[in-house]
């Protein structure tokens, strides 16, 4: 996997934003999203040893994972658990055997590997013209940027006194608006007595084995729907924000090295992990570094803090999610504005596909689902069914150009043939 940026040497002023990045991804996950893998693993009536297993078997899968794809591509590649399929788990556990969940979380992971040896979803992926992907992406990150400002109602003073700082310090020094936010939020919390630590004790998780169970009704229910929805909710977006940004790493190795992640993991609980999507936002715009060569170090900060989160088991995901939700919704909010705005930009740039692309940001933005399948998807089909019908055809692949693998011309000028 080789990244479309230069390398260049890091040097420790460039590792501030990009740390803070993967920060911030990962309190946003845990923060926001996490409270899914509790509900799932109430209803399934699994035990705390089994409940802790599976937040460190998802944990130091998604670190692990992410650490060795940013490391390999020098790119932001950050991966996270199926946020969707954990929803959807809430129900399919109330019904099905905690074993043959397993089988099916096995059964899925394989189909991923399959899939990204296979090379069809790269294809699939590179067919989406950049207008639609841009809108799609745009779309799925607006209700974030709008709960940025929700909170107003509910939590007036933390929510402006973040709004406030992020302007005041885009204003003076944009550079250091997200790590700003950041600190100052955690610091007016704290002022407010509203983090409480005391009764914080570090246990090791000690990962549980649950031997897996096979049936045609756990292939259909479960493992099948939670390939779906991982595919569909999770890989596309998460790919296209890779995509919006400029990075092109295929995602073959992306979709075979977190199934085989997956696969290894899910007999202790994990039950899929994926390239993220919404976090991964946070990592890969220009609010990570200027330098796009050097946003990688999210990816790697992303991952150490996961494998982190996956030792001390139940005990600091707890401590993230005991974070106030305005708290986290603004800082999501605030941290995502800049790739929101380019997105838009970059969605409604060329006059031909603008109108595509606008329909494309509108139905992602209204998040229908249908059939148990997410908004991303809909968004998705919607943009490209508007695209079709507007250019008068399909999506085609783009033709390799003639200068492919070699320099290109400077501006201005011909390659000597």
């Amino acid at each position: 996997m080789a990244s479309p940026h230069s390398p260049n040497t890091l040097q420790a002023r460039d590792l501030l934003h990009p740390v803070v990045a993967g920060l911030i991804s990962v309190i946003v996950n845990y923060g926001g999203t996490f409270v899914l893998v509790f509900q799932a693993a109430k209803i399934a009536g699994l035990s705390p040893a089994l409940t802790a297993s599976w937040v460190w078997s998802v944990s130091i899968g998604v670190g692990v994972t992410g650490i060795l794809l940013s490391w390999a591509a020098r790119e932001p590649i950050i991966t996270a658990w199926s946020t969707p399929a954990a929803a959807f788990l809430v129900t399919a556990l109330a019904t099905t055997p905690y074993p043959e969940a397993v089988g099916a979380y096995l059964l899925s992971a394989a189909a991923f590997v399959l899939l990204g040896l296979s090379g069809c979803f790269d294809k699939a992926i590179r067919l989406i013209p950049p207008g639609v992907a841009a809108g799609l992406l745009a779309g799925i990150l607006l209700p974030f940027g709008i709960g940025a400002f929700g909170g107003m109602t509910l939590d007036p003073l933390l929510t402006g006194w973040l709004i406030l700082a992020y302007v005041t310090l885009k204003r003076f020094t944009a550079r250091y608006a997200v790590v700003g936010i950041l600190v100052s939020g955690l610091a007016l919390l704290l002022l407010q007595d509203r983090i409480d630590l005391s009764g914080l004790t570090l246990a090791f998780a000690a990962p549980v084995y649950t031997a897996p169970a096979f049936s045609l009704n756990s292939l259909l229910s479960v493992a099948l729907p939670l390939f779906l929805i991982t595919l569909t909710g999770q890989y596309m977006p998460g790919m296209l924000v890779l995509r919006n940004d400029g990075f092109r790493t295929s995602a073959n190795p992306i979709v075979t090295v977190t199934g085989l992640g997956s696969l290894l993991m899910a007999p202790f609980g994990s039950h899929a992990f994926n390239v993220a999507a919404i976090t991964a936002a946070i990592c890969t715009g220009k609010e990570a570094h200027d330098d796009p060569a050097k946003r990688w170090v999210a990816g790697i900060a992303a991952g150490i803090f996961y494998i982190l989160v996956g030792v001390f088991g139940v005990t600091l995901a707890a401590v993230f999610m005991a974070l106030p939700a305005s708290f986290i919704t603004t800082l999501a909010g605030l941290a995502l504005l800049g790739t929101i705005g380019g997105s838009l930009a970059s969605a409604l740039a060329e006059p031909k596909t603008r109108e595509a692309a606008l329909i494309t940001f509108l139905a992602a933005a209204a998040n229908i689902k249908l059939f148990g399948i997410g908004g991303a998807f809909w968004g998705l089909v919607i943009g490209l069914a508007a695209h079709a019908l507007l250019n008068g055809r399909l999506p085609q692949r783009p033709r390799p150009s003639r200068y492919a693998g070699l320099p290109r011309p400077a501006a201005g000028k011909e390659m000597v043939k």
